[in-house]
């Protein structure tokens, strides 16, 4: 087993002090976004491996066997799957979805095709893989997720209708199903800027009445005003009201299968996804937005969210999700308790987000592990127990 060394990464949305206080530090006076747990190429997590530091990613590659197993290693090849994070929202994320298999192959091949950098600013693909995600909350979490079923649609629609999107609304008896629903939000990312100010100005404003107005419109108006301050004229405070708002309480968890557009509003939490890096941005963002691919990457059609309820297996609480790149489960235990691992499905990552506990595998290894930190449990090591009290997240390759 080995301790990890993660890096923070630093986004303008991110928190000055919810990552510094897992790790036990003082409010940084940078915002703090994600802290990544994997072997990623673009922030690996670091080992000490032969009285040496070195990166998670190069030293599985090394020991792909004893690392991953042989049935992670040929289903994924000699590379973590999942990648595992905390993500801690101060401000609203950008509107975005991930690509599935097939468009992250095609999309990457074509952009190494084109000679286009790795790291410049309009590449679209980062990496050839999807990105399912599932995100547990630690504190009260808000989202934006997915279209809205069409009976809710019609009433957001009241919201642009009367005004100058009044063209692009679904007249009368029309389905609003999903090719209604591109149709849409091809029209409304077409639109030139001014045509853009003067909608998102009409919509913001009807958002003011509803929002005073009560009902269940209120909420989503709410999260538009906030959109518009922090990004006015922006398309995206539109698009935004078309999509699910979900709050999650502690406990509770999101997943997002790939080609859904969606946004973090507020709130910490734990994520884990396939370890890729691709996202496509739809608005409220700085940075780039590539609107032809993201027509083409999502999945349109109306989708009724419910957040994933963990089953319990004694003291361990298992998020099932039909990703096969991994599977998250929360262990809580009593100070002076313990816990042992029975089904192994390959490497694992442990983290602690309260108290602290010793970790000790099959061969008598043994690791502290406190709040913030993290351990990688080779398949090699085989079976382990966790031996304190705290919460501990478990990260492991799905079914």
């Amino acid at each position: 087993m080995f301790s990890l060394d993660n890096r923070v990464q630093e986004y303008a949305w991110g928190s000055r002090t919810a990552i510094a206080a897992l790790l036990g530090q003082p409010p940084s006076d940078r915002p703090q976004a994600e802290l990544w747990m994997g072997a990623h190429p673009a922030a690996s997590s670091c080992i000490e491996l032969d009285g040496r530091k070195e990166r998670l990613i190069d030293a599985i590659a090394g020991r792909a066997e004893a690392f991953l197993g042989e049935p992670v290693r040929a289903r994924f090849g000699a590379q973590l799957p999942f990648l595992l994070k905390v993500l801690a929202a101060d401000q609203p994320l950008s509107l975005q979805a991930h690509p599935d298999e097939a468009q992250a192959r095609r999309g990457f091949d074509a952009e190494n095709a084109a000679g286009i950098p790795l790291d410049a600013p309009g590449r679209t693909y980062r990496d050839p893989h999807h990105k399912p995600e599932l995100l547990c909350a630690l504190t009260p979490f808000d989202a934006l997720c997915g279209f809205r079923p069409a009976e809710a649609l019609r009433e957001v629609l009241e919201l642009v209708a009367g005004g100058p999107g009044d063209a692009l609304v679904p007249r009368g008896a029309a389905p609003i199903d999903a090719a209604a629903i591109a149709e849409l939000v091809r029209g409304l990312l077409a639109l030139d800027p001014a045509a853009r100010r003067e909608l998102v100005a009409s919509v913001v404003e009807a958002c003011r009445t509803r929002a005073r107005g009560g009902g269940w419109l209120a909420r989503p108006c709410g999260w538009a005003l906030r959109l518009h301050e922090l990004y006015p004229g922006d398309i995206g405070v539109v698009i935004a009201l078309l999509l699910n708002d979900v709050h999650l309480e502690p406990g509770e968890a999101l997943y997002l299968p790939p080609r859904r557009l969606h946004a973090y509003v507020r709130g910490v939490g734990i994520e884990i996804m396939a370890s890729s890096d691709n996202v496509l941005r739809g608005g409220l963002t700085p940075k780039h937005v590539d609107v032809d691919e993201l027509l083409r990457v999502l999945d349109f059609a109306p989708w009724r969210v419910d957040p994933v309820t963990p089953h319990r297996v004694g003291e361990e609480f298992v998020y099932d999700t039909p990703a096969p790149e991994f599977r998250l489960s929360r262990v809580e235990l009593e100070p002076g308790s313990a816990w042992r691992s029975s089904e192994r499905r390959g490497p694992e990552i442990v983290l602690c987000t309260r108290g602290e506990a010793t970790v000790v595998d099959a061969r008598g290894t043994a690791r502290d592990l406190r709040q913030g930190g993290s351990i990688f449990v080779p398949f090699a090591s085989g079976s382990y127990s966790i031996e304190g009290g705290g919460q501990f997240f478990r990260a492991t390759v799905g079914g």
